[in-house]
């Protein structure tokens, strides 16, 4: 009874509208490498999308309350394999992400510190049991996720360690905080901004900074991506010129086609009418994990479900305007669309615990 009641109470349409994507994400890679290196992506990424559901799987059959007991230790783990990656990791495009294993695989750590910072960040305010965050509390949540946020913008990883933040604004913003402490935020990020740029930022960091304002200052350059990715966007008028059609796709002018700037390829190739459908599947499958949060059993609940809703958002909105110009370039790939398996495994995963709290939604 209780095996069937799981397999009746999944959220289907979001594993519906998960799937989809997944789809049009791999036919995106297959026509995007078509004929070139990456060639073979497209069936690692079915096979990313098979491991995935059955992470997703394994995560919904784990009480959450259970994984939220296992929080410290998995904190622990977290920074230590962050410190080994910044230490030992292979450096690719002159960042230090990743931890080689046996057959070419790259273990990225940045991408699950996500799910923890998650855990960690509903544990902490859940177990605090007040109607508003005292200054002290604040501080000590902000330290315990600036810490993994440090250890990634060191490898330097900009892009990944700034989607931590909105994980914890949200959690801040639904524990409740006053409008002096809003306002005390903000004075001391603006504080931290030019600090942050004479002595945190790298000079390939400081580069994608002033090629956002200006791409034609150095187009061949750190303004090349923008330029290529505006170009392909443009292109692809209203219906697109069909898979494997895109010019900027298909002649290679645009960079990495099939990981951060696959919205890109596929603007070009599918129009303004596919990238309406495929952000209206976005805008769908965020409205479900919302819904997942009303009807969490318990604040701990509510509170995976609006981080986990709050990260998958800030990729969107972080990937869709880095390709349009809108945005600098970060390197945050779009969830469940860009090839990797690192990224598909994370969001899975995020979506398991999404999942994991509807099945308990009764659970007294």
């Amino acid at each position: 009874m209780a095996s069937y009641r799981s397999i009746r109470d999944l959220d289907w349409p979001m594993l519906i509208l998960t799937l989809a994507i997944c789809a049009f994400g791999v036919l995106q890679i297959y026509s995007s490498t078509r004929d070139s290196i990456w060639k073979d992506t497209w069936w690692k990424q079915i096979i990313y999308i098979v491991l995935g559901m059955v992470l997703l799987w394994v995560v919904s059959s784990i009480d959450y309350h259970t994984l939220l007991s296992q929080v410290p230790v998995l904190y622990g783990i977290t920074v230590a394999t962050l410190v080994a990656t910044f230490l030992l990791g292979t450096k690719v495009f002159g960042s230090r992400r990743w931890i080689p294993f046996p057959m070419g695989f790259r273990f990225q750590v940045s991408e699950f510190a996500k799910l923890v910072i998650v855990l960690l960040v509903a544990r902490y305010l859940t177990e605090l049991r007040r109607d508003r965050l005292e200054l002290r509390d604040l501080l000590k949540l902000v330290g315990l996720v600036g810490l993994p946020f440090l250890l990634v913008n060191r490898q330097p990883d900009l892009g990944t360690s700034l989607t931590y933040l909105p994980i914890l604004a949200v959690g801040v913003f639904i524990a409740g905080l006053r409008w002096q402490q809003v306002v005390g935020i903000v004075c001391i990020l603006i504080m931290l901004v030019p600090v942050w740029w004479f002595f945190g930022s790298s000079e390939y960091q400081k580069k994608r900074i002033t090629s956002f304002q200006d791409p034609g200052q150095d187009p061949k350059g750190s303004g090349y991506h923008v330029i290529q990715s505006k170009i392909a966007v443009g292109s692809g008028g209203m219906w697109g010129k069909g898979v494997t059609r895109g010019l900027q796709t298909q002649l290679r002018f645009l960079p990495v086609p099939h990981t951060d700037f696959i919205f890109s390829t596929f603007a070009e190739e599918h129009g303004f009418v596919g990238v309406v459908v495929v952000l209206g599947m976005y805008f769908l499958l965020l409205m479900q994990i919302v819904q997942n949060a009303q009807t969490a059993p318990d604040r701990a609940g509510m509170y995976i479900c609006m981080g986990i809703c709050v990260l998958l958002l800030f990729h969107l909105l972080v990937n869709v305007g880095m390709v349009v110009g809108l945005m600098p370039v970060t390197g945050i790939p779009l969830p469940l669309m860009s090839y990797g398996g690192s990224s598909m495994w994370s969001v899975f995963l995020m979506l398991g615990l999404v999942n994991n709290v509807r099945l308990r939604r009764f659970v007294n």
